[in-house]
C-alpha cells in the first residue's frame, strides 16, 4: 500500500544506501526552491501538489478508480536516500487507486499521467502525511518529493473484472466432490483462465498470457480459444514458429474463424518482413568480405 499506513513497512523493504538512479532528490536544498526554479505546474491549485513531467507517456490518462502498476521512490527534503521504493521490484503489482493508493497527492498527480510517463511530484503535508506524519520514518508536517514511472494500467470496469476473475481462480482450485462437480469446476475455470489471458495480452503482457491460455489447454486440448490466445501471445513475443503451431490447430478446429484467420494472415505478413530484415543485415554483414574478395 502507498500511504500514511504503508510508508514504514515499504521503506523497510526498500534497498537501503542506494539512490534512485532515474534523478535522485537533490541533497541539502528545499523542494520549494526545485519547484520554482523548474517551474513545476501546481495540479491541485492550491501548491499543495506540484507536478514536473520529466518524459512524457503516451495514449489516455490514467481514469479515476483504476489499477495502476507503477515505480515509486519517495523522499524527504534533505534525503539523498528515499524513504520508501520499489524501484528495484521486477514486476511491480497492480494497485487500485483509493484502496491501495491512499497518498492524496499521489492519486491526484496519477490521474494527470499516461502509460510510460515519468514524473517527479513535490506534496505538501496536507496532501501527503499530514501534520502528525508516520512516526518514527515521517516527521511531522513533512513535505515529500515522490518521482513515480507508468508502466501500465487497467480502467475500472477491467481492473475489478481481473480482480475478481483472480480471486476466483484460487476459488475454483478446491477438491471436487463429484465427477459431475468437477466437470462444472473446469468450465468455470477455463471461462476463467480465457479471460485472464485476454486481460495480460491487453496490459501488453504476452508471457503472462501464454501462461494462462497453456493452462486452459490444460483443461481442454481442444479450445480453439485458448489456441488462439497462446497464438496471438507468441506472435506478440515474435516467437513465430510457436504462434503458426497454436494458430493452425486453432483454424483446424474452427476454419472459417475470421478472427484465427486474420491472425494467421498478421503472422505471415510479420514473418515475411522478418526474414526480409534478416536477408538484408546478412548482406551487410557479408558485403565487405564480398568486395575484399573482388
Amino acid at each position: 500500500m502507498v500511504g500514511r499506513r504503508g510508508a514504514a513497512s515499504e521503506a523497510r523493504l526498500g534497498p537501503q544506501g542506494r539512490s534512485h538512479p532515474a534523478g535522485q532528490a537533490p541533497a541539502a536544498s528545499s523542494f520549494w526552491c526545485l519547484a520554482q526554479t523548474r517551474g513545476l505546474r501546481d495540479l491541485s491549485g492550491d501548491g499543495g501538489v506540484l507536478k514536473e513531467e520529466l518524459r512524457p507517456g503516451s495514449g489516455q490518462a490514467v481514469p479515476p478508480a483504476a489499477s495502476v502498476a507503477v515505480k515509486y521512490s519517495g523522499y524527504l527534503e534533505h534525503w539523498d536516500e528515499p524513504f520508501c521504493t520499489n524501484y528495484y521490484s521486477k514486476f511491480p503489482g497492480l494497485m487500485k487507486l483509493g484502496k491501495d493508493i491512499t497518498l492524496g497527492g499521489l492519486e491526484i498527480g496519477l490521474l494527470t499521467m499516461k502509460k510510460g510517463e515519468v514524473a517527479r511530484f513535490v506534496f505538501t503535508p496536507d496532501y501527503a502525511y499530514g501534520r502528525q506524519g508516520c512516526p518514527p520514518l515521517i516527521p511531522p508536517n513533512a513535505t515529500v518529493m515522490f518521482e513515480v514511472e507508468v508502466l501500465d494500467f487497467l480502467d475500472s470496469d477491467e481492473s475489478d473484472t481481473f480482480f475478481q476473475l483472480t480471486a476466483a481462480v484460487s476459488i475454483l482450485g478446491r477438491s471436487p466432490s463429484s465427477e459431475a462437480e468437477q466437470c462444472q469446476i473446469n468450465a468455470s475455470k477455463l471461462l476463467v483462465l480465457l479471460n485472464l489471458s485476454l486481460t495480460y495480452l491487453k496490459l501488453e503482457r504476452p508471457a503472462q498470457a501464454l501462461a494462462y491460455g497453456e493452462k486452459a489447454l490444460e483443461i481442454d486440448q481442444r479450445n480453439a480459444k485458448a489456441l488462439f490466445r497462446c497464438g496471438q501471445a507468441c506472435l506478440c513475443m515474435t516467437e513465430y514458429e510457436k504462434a503458426r503451431d497454436f494458430l493452425v490447430r486453432a483454424q483446424h478446429i474452427q476454419p472459417f474463424n475470421h478472427d484465427i484467420n486474420n491472425e494467421l494472415k498478421k503472422l505471415a505478413s510479420c514473418y515475411k518482413d522478418y526474414m526480409e530484415k534478416e536477408k538484408e543485415m546478412c548482406c551487410r554483414m557479408f558485403a565487405p568480405l564480398n568486395s575484399s574478395s573482388g
